[in-house]
């Protein structure tokens, strides 16, 4: 049984994370591939989808046909929902999370956290966020990224103490805003979002995917802000 035993330390990032952190931020995306396959696969279109697949390959005289036709249907949504969170794994890996303390720590109104405990016996980062400075005309503003918890150790409350220390630091910094992007299927995150302050602005499908493939895996990103 998974246990962490307190005191809990959110500290800034270190060198010496970075094995730990790229291990942490794979797995804990990779963990939003199977809800966003549930979120599609029970949806009404879906499911009549599914049984219309089985009734045509029944008709066409093929009880083969009858499973092979939904088996396919449901394989493709699976791939797409799988390639949603794996493309964008791969993309940051190959970009800002290759350089951790260059991209996020380089500058004073920059800065990346990680969430330290103790698990089974020994010390083990278990989540993290970012913050990095944005500037729209004369307004200053803070975007929050890489938001990551642990699976084991979701519904802790560690998320909330993960983001109230960002939205802290943008307050320290004199920003106007802090902004965040999440997907639609990470509900838990948008509500979590919500009780700290955060309203929704507006929804748009991931530049990082194929347009097909963000529709067929019925993936939105929604965009938040909390004014500070």
């Amino acid at each position: 049984m998974f246990t962490f035993i307190m005191p809990l330390v959110i500290r800034r990032y270190r060198p010496a994370d970075k094995d730990t952190v790229l291990t942490l931020f794979t797995t804990g995306t990779w963990a939003h591939i199977c809800p966003c396959f549930h979120n599609a696969m029970t949806s009404p279109l879906y499911l009549t989808i599914t049984l219309a697949l089985g009734v045509v390959g029944y008709l066409l005289g093929s009880v083969f046909g009858a499973v092979l036709f939904p088996a396919a249907w449901v394989g493709v949504i699976y791939c797409c929902c799988h390639e949603m969170y794996c493309g964008y794994v791969r993309e940051r890996l190959r970009t800002d999370m290759q350089d951790i303390p260059g991209n996020f720590l380089s500058r004073s109104d920059d800065c990346f956290w990680v969430a330290e405990a103790e698990v089974e016996g020994r010390p083990q980062v278990i989540g993290m966020v970012a913050v990095a400075a944005k500037h729209s005309g004369t307004e200053k503003y803070g975007e929050m990224f890489r938001m990551i918890v642990a699976p084991q150790c979701r519904r802790m409350g560690l998320g909330f103490r993960l983001a109230q220390t960002a939205v802290d630091f943008c307050k320290e910094r004199g920003f106007s805003k802090v902004v965040l992007e999440t997907t639609s299927t990470q509900m838990a995150a948008v509500a979590l979002y919500s009780k700290l302050g955060f309203t929704r602005v507006f929804s748009r499908t991931n530049k990082l995917a194929f347009l097909w493939i963000s529709s067929l895996a019925r993936v939105t990103i929604i965009k938040m802000e909390k004014y500070l």
